[in-house]
């Protein structure tokens, strides 16, 4: 419905332009997130966060392997409280696995939406910029905003992903 209405109000605002000059251009927001260099970058941070969770929950894994294993080997000469114990220490292991790998998710989950939220804000304001300079009358995302037809000369990713990439290096010192 929202995407409806803003195509609505967009082709009423185009249409109430009548003799000026129209220019539109887009986006693939995709595309600048990934080939930016502040995109790459927050990759490479998550593949790393990934990575060293990853090496922890497989410690985790490789425990309750070794576990089940012990237990299989003792079950005929453990007494039955003895075993009940070990099969109640590997359940406990288990939630605890489920727990970590569930909280891992969670915490990459967040740090990736957090990364990629600043990098579209800041990637929006170079669009605008752009948008500006360039008198264009509107730039669309080219995924979200329903644009089934474009131009490839009207594609303006490239440029965004160039002066954003300089922004981003002008402003990375000023950061730290």
């Amino acid at each position: 419905m929202k995407k409806i209405f803003f195509l609505v109000f967009t082709l009423v605002f185009v249409a109430s332009t009548h003799a000026a000059d129209v220019k539109i251009g887009y986006i693939d927001m995709n595309k600048a997130l990934n080939q930016s260099e502040r995109g790459m970058k927050a990759v490479g941070i998550l593949e790393g966060m990934v990575e060293a969770k990853q090496s922890v929950i497989a410690e985790k894994e490789s425990k309750i392997k070794d576990l089940d294993m012990e237990i299989a080997k003792q079950s005929s000469i453990l007494n039955p409280q003895a075993l009940k114990e070990k099969q109640s220490e590997r359940e406990k292991m288990m939630k605890e696995y489920q727990r970590m790998v569930q909280d891992s998710q969670d915490e990459v989950k967040k740090k990736q939406d957090e990364f990629m939220q600043e990098i579209i804000n800041d990637i929006r304001v170079t669009v605008s910029e752009i948008g500006r300079e360039k008198e264009y009358t509107a730039i669309f995302e080219k995924f979200s905003a329903g644009l089934i037809y474009f131009l490839e000369e009207e594609d303006l990713t490239e440029e965004v992903i160039a002066r954003f990439n300089k922004v981003s290096k002008k402003a990375a010192p000023a950061k730290k």
